[in-house]
């Protein structure tokens, strides 16, 4: 049975940026509603800086803050499983250390489950930005309803993965995040729809995504390149996306690993982002 409790579940390693999490953080306490628990996954040793923010928050809000701490690193989405498991309730939010949620962000979707109980997996658009959370550069938009989703899942993620709020015991069910290094909620997301998971996204932005030039060059380094062929590529093997589906998403990721960054900045204001200038 659902209710207004939600959990929130992020995770937190070594090289976070601490004014970036505390800022996270501060997005999270002041929602129009209130989050029944922050889970936070301590994925390794921490800095200093990380723990006391951690520290500070545990002693302001100890029924709210739940602390999951990890020997060493083992990566997000081994971590994430490991939060999961502790969340205390059925809804749970996921959020990222460097983003910042719009206050009224988990009210909707509180409301989107109550609304349809049989609803798996919500999220939303982001708005992007570099230094200045006022200054939106552009907006990512998603499919709304769930046949889109899953048609738009064969080649691209059909969520937001900082948004999504979902139910514990559907992700549990299909096994959680997978054992991969890059693209696990995507994974995870798949799996799901391909077992009857219900996904659907609102359509306006409820966070504002931290972007800046080194997402970039992450996304043009051969790894995240190849990985991302391979994870389309299961998707095949598993009958989700078709050869045709594989073959295009293995010739745009050629496309991004061969081209200059300015072209793949064209790209991407061009045909994967919303300008800001456009009326967001």
């Amino acid at each position: 049975m659902i209710n207004n409790n939600y959990s929130v579940l992020m995770s937190v390693y070594s090289k976070e940026n601490p004014n970036y999490f505390k800022a996270s953080m501060e997005s999270m306490i002041n929602q129009t509603l209130l989050p029944e628990e922050i889970a936070i996954v301590k994925d390794g040793p921490l800095t200093k800086e990380l723990e006391e923010i951690i520290q500070y928050y545990k002693i302001n809000y100890p029924r709210i803050i739940t602390i999951i701490p990890l020997k060493e690193n083992v990566g997000l989405g081994n971590a994430l499983n490991e939060g999961l498991i502790k969340c205390r309730n059925e809804l749970v939010c996921r959020m990222d250390t460097d983003d910042i949620s719009l206050k009224h962000r988990c009210e909707i979707q509180v409301n989107e489950f109550l609304k349809d109980e049989s609803l798996d997996i919500l999220g939303s658009n982001i708005d992007e930005f570099h230094e200045i959370p006022e200054e939106v550069i552009s907006s990512r938009i998603v499919p709304t309803d769930h046949k889109d989703i899953v048609k738009f899942s064969r080649r691209r993620n059909p969520f937001n993965h900082p948004t999504v709020m979902f139910k514990k015991s559907s992700v549990l069910k299909h096994g959680g995040y997978g054992n991969f290094r890059r693209n696990q909620d995507l994974d995870l997301f798949v799996r799901m729809l391909d077992n009857g998971c219900k996904g659907k996204n609102i359509d306006e932005s409820l966070l504002l995504f931290r972007a800046n030039n080194n997402n970039i060059k992450r996304r043009k380094s051969w790894e995240k390149c190849s990985s991302y062929i391979y994870m389309i590529y299961t998707f095949w093997r598993r009958g989700h996306s078709s050869l045709f589906d594989l073959l295009i998403v293995t010739a745009s990721q050629l496309i991004i690993f061969i081209s200059p960054s300015w072209v793949l900045k064209w790209i991407s204001s061009k045909f994967l982002r919303q300008d800001s200038k456009e009326g967001i």
